[in-house]
């Protein structure tokens, strides 16, 4: 069945944003904007039966348009950072739009978060978004038409997967920014989180991953074994005390899709398994949010991704996309009820 949108405000620049309602019956509901192909709202009951909200957003689209915190928004044409915004590729070096001191951050000022995108198609449970991404935005070389779909699903799930072509090679490296809290207010330092990875990135000034992959043992970032982010969070260790938190990312130990994280809240007895294809998980512990709206820690970012940097580490996975190519990519959060694993 198709569905209609609602209105969800003006840009500056007078294009009109929408408004998505989905509705799976089972136990799963959405909102998502056209706008930045962003998450607005994501609904499951707690262990009461109790719907409410397990994700951060604002009441409006002039809170989107005014943030900085990414919060639902599809990041591309390359999520987390990369230094000196600029790159080196088939004997060239590219300058991207920097707008993070000296590095670019999810795509540059102007990313996909800001992007009004496409719906090719909208039903109760599935919504397909469409964006164009011309040769040279940001400092990227081709046009890339990029697409993904949100499906709730009957297991519960959100379901997003990323298609994406590009006529000129091209960085690309999509993810998604949701804040979860399943408790649905305070803050996530309550919440109990394990990650299926034995190594994770290190990174320096900048939040810039240093090129070595080291392994979690004996870290604040072994999350092995399910441990309350509390623990981790308020670690002594340099690499923690210098982001005020967790901003990592976690080399999963996964050849496939399968199984790369679980969170669950006691105190809503919500749980969430996180599934994806990615080689990478950024786990973001809401660190610099600044507690006008959403205190520090309000939300917990499980982004699926490449690595951060990569097209400026050659042992990276790569993350260029060549004309006759096509990207694809799952990623789900499934909610349920009970003990995490």
């Amino acid at each position: 069945m198709t569905i209609e949108p609602t209105p969800f405000g003006t840009l500056p620049d007078g294009r009109t944003a929408s408004l998505y309602a989905l509705d799976n019956g089972r136990g799963l509901r959405a909102a998502v904007s056209d706008y930045g192909a962003t998450l607005i709202d994501l609904q499951t009951p707690d262990r009461t039966g109790q719907w409410g909200s397990v994700t951060l957003g604002y009441p409006d689209l002039q809170g989107y348009i005014d943030s900085k915190w990414y919060l639902g928004a599809v990041c591309g044409r390359f999520a987390n950072r990369i230094a000196g915004a600029r790159f080196f590729l088939d004997g060239r070096t590219y300058s991207l739009s920097a707008n993070q001191g000296e590095n670019q951050l999810h795509g540059g000022p102007v990313g996909f978060d800001r992007a009004v995108w496409r719906v090719r198609e909208a039903s109760l449970t599935r919504l397909v978004l469409e964006h164009l991404s011309l040769d040279g935005d940001q400092g990227y070389p081709g046009n890339l038409r990029v697409r993904v779909t949100y499906t709730l699903t009957d297991s519960n799930s959100l379901k997003l997967e990323y298609w994406a072509v590009a006529d000129k090679p091209t960085p690309f490296n999509p993810t998604h920014h949701a804040y979860f809290n399943l408790s649905g207010q305070g803050d996530v330092l309550g919440h109990r989180m394990s990650v299926r990875a034995s190594r994770y990135l290190p990174t320096g000034e900048g939040s810039i991953p240093t090129g070595e992959i080291l392994g979690v043992k004996g870290t604040p970032f072994d999350f092995r074994h399910s441990i309350q982010l509390a623990e981790r969070v308020k670690d002594k260790h340099p690499h923690v005390q210098a982001v005020g938190g967790i901003d990592h990312c976690f080399v999963l130990d996964l050849k496939r899709l399968g199984l790369a994280a679980v969170v669950d809240d006691p105190a809503s007895g919500r749980v969430m398994k996180v599934f994806t294809d990615m080689p990478g998980l950024q786990v973001y512990s809401g660190n610099y949010l600044d507690g006008k709206l959403f205190p520090r820690h309000g939300g917990l970012c499980l982004e699926t991704q490449f690595f951060p940097d990569a097209p400026n580490h050659a042992h990276f996975p790569s993350t260029i996309l060549r004309p006759g190519s096509v990207f694809r990519s799952v990623t789900e959060y499934r909610f349920s009820l009970g003990a995490g694993l």
